[in-house]
């Protein structure tokens, strides 16, 4: 497993950017697959956005042409850059990272988004 923390959340305005950081606690550039999760109020936690060891993305529908996702193996980030924000993007966001069975088993603490109308 790896230690995970993510960063860069907070309060915007609908339409506005934010950058999600998540830092981890050793090298990231043999871990296949990295993304983020993000879990509203009342909803259960969903995937947004995912990784490949290539850097090959794959996002949900819901965020399809507004964020993106990248990872910098040297500096052991994955980062999620959303743009558009919507207030229904408002909620905890997660970092995980998959173990080679393809288990998201590391998870970070998570880091708020909150998008005001």
């Amino acid at each position: 497993q790896v230690q995970l923390v993510e960063s860069g959340g907070g309060l915007v305005q609908a339409g506005g950017s934010l950058r999600l950081s998540c830092a981890a606690s050793r090298s990231i550039f043999s871990i296949n697959g990295m993304g983020w999760y993000r879990q509203a109020p009342g909803k259960e936690r969903e995937l947004v956005a995912l990784i490949s060891s290539g850097g090959s993305p794959g996002y949900a529908d819901s965020v399809k042409g507004r964020f993106t996702i990248s990872r910098d193996n040297a500096k052991n980030t994955l980062y999620l850059q959303m743009s558009s924000l919507k207030p229904e993007d408002t909620a905890m966001y997660y970092c995980a990272a998959r173990d080679p069975g393809g288990v998201f088993n590391s998870w970070g603490q998570g880091t708020q988004v909150t998008v005001s109308s």
